[in-house]
């Protein structure tokens, strides 16, 4: 028992009163979604796919789709089409199939315009290394690049002085050419940039000895960058219209530079905020102190707490890198302190210390020390029972 089809309203997710518009749309989602080539060995989406392209075929076409409403699949049984008896390859395709499967054989439809209208040209990129203070405060830089502007003899034509470009004789002007393929679904009415042109519409024949048909001459240039205060490395600052030309009128494409910001030899950066390390003296932490401490806007002092902890982190507020948006905003400046303890001490130094010990509580040094007091006087009555 042959399976019984669906209704195609139904398959395509659209009303009976649905017009072209929106029956074209609703198939261009179902044909993306289970074509074939974007699910490769899934029957099931090979089923949805045909299902879908045989509601699309009928549904598009007023006269069938007349016939349809009249007298549902009725209409079409007994006939020798490609799908339940009409014939696929019939149907117009055309339009739909290039602008949704173009990118799966290699064509390309962008929009209804053709590549023969303004496109912008490519961006250019490039990269400039600055200080982690420029990076803070911003600055500056002169770059040198080479840069094409339009050639003065041909201006910007291409063409020898004296003529012009003429109208491609494979593309009509238009700088597309429509080709049909053999696909999966039957045959295909596809679109791609015309390759005698490369989209222009034009060609030039007698080509300009100054440019060699480009239309341009490359020179190099000097060009000024304004890198903001807060740019982190890696980002890049966007300079318009200094990229390649656009062709046919359109506009220039833009110069993108990238930052890379130089390593400081004390501060490490996280977002807005930046990171130090400052030693302080045994004495300084025990008994508090005074310390200076280095930040990008210059040495600051600092009161160190009596009794301060190796490792203890303090915050410096407002000390650390501007926002992007707006300078005045800025991070914070974390600095971890480090008891450093010293290594060479003189005989008197460890005297004054073993007593500090002993002062403040170490019990261990204590004991010893009674240990050793104790020791003495055993050995004192020792000496005076052996007279």
């Amino acid at each position: 028992m042959a399976e019984q089809k669906r209704d195609y309203y139904e398959v395509l997710g659209v009303d009976k009163s649905a017009d072209e518009a929106a029956i074209k749309k609703a198939y261009r989602v179902l044909a993306k979604k289970y074509h074939p080539d974007m699910n490769p060995g899934d029957k099931e989406a090979e089923k949805k796919f045909k299902e879908a392209s045989e509601a699309y075929a009928v549904l598009s076409d007023p006269e069938k789709k007349r016939q349809y409403d009249q007298f549902g699949h009725a209409a079409f049984e007994g006939g020798a089409g490609g799908f339940g008896g009409f014939d696929f390859n019939s149907a117009d395709f055309g339009d739909i199939f290039g602008d949704i499967f173009g990118d799966f054989f290699g064509g390309g439809r962008r929009g209804g315009r053709g590549s023969s209208g303004p496109m912008k040209g490519a961006n250019i990129r490039t990269s400039v290394r600055i200080t982690f203070e420029e990076a803070v405060f911003g600055v500056e830089k002169e770059l040198e690049l080479t840069l094409k502007d339009e050639c003065a003899s041909c201006h910007g034509s291409g063409a020898k002085p004296g003529t012009s470009p003429e109208t491609c004789s494979k593309c009509g002007g238009k700088g597309q050419v429509v080709f049909t393929q053999q696909s999966f679904f039957g045959t295909v009415r596809n679109v791609q940039t015309c390759p005698d042109c490369n989209g222009t519409g034009k060609v030039i024949k007698d080509k300009c000895l100054d440019c060699h048909g480009s239309g341009y001459i490359a020179n190099r240039k000097k060009i000024k960058v304004s890198i903001p205060a807060g740019i982190d490395n890696g980002q890049s600052v966007r300079i318009r219209d200094k990229g390649e030309p656009g062709s046919n009128g359109g506009p220039r494409g833009d110069l993108l530079v990238e930052v890379i910001v130089g390593r400081h030899p004390i501060f490490q950066r996280q977002d807005y905020n930046i990171y130090s390390t400052v030693p302080v003296s045994f004495a300084v932490a025990a008994l508090g102190g005074e310390i200076m401490i280095d930040t990008v806007d210059g040495k600051v002092i600092y009161d160190v707490k009596a009794g301060t902890q190796t490792d203890t982190r303090v915050r410096l507020k407002g000390k650390g890198v501007p926002s992007l948006r707006n300078k005045d905003n800025r991070g914070d400046h974390y600095v971890t302190l480090v008891v450093q303890v010293p290594d060479k001490l003189s005989h008197e130094a460890k005297e004054l210390l073993r007593k500090f010990d002993a002062e403040t509580g170490n019990t261990l040094h204590a004991a010893k020390e009674a240990s050793g007091e104790a020791g003495e006087v055993k050995d004192k009555k020792k000496k005076f029972w052996e007279r």
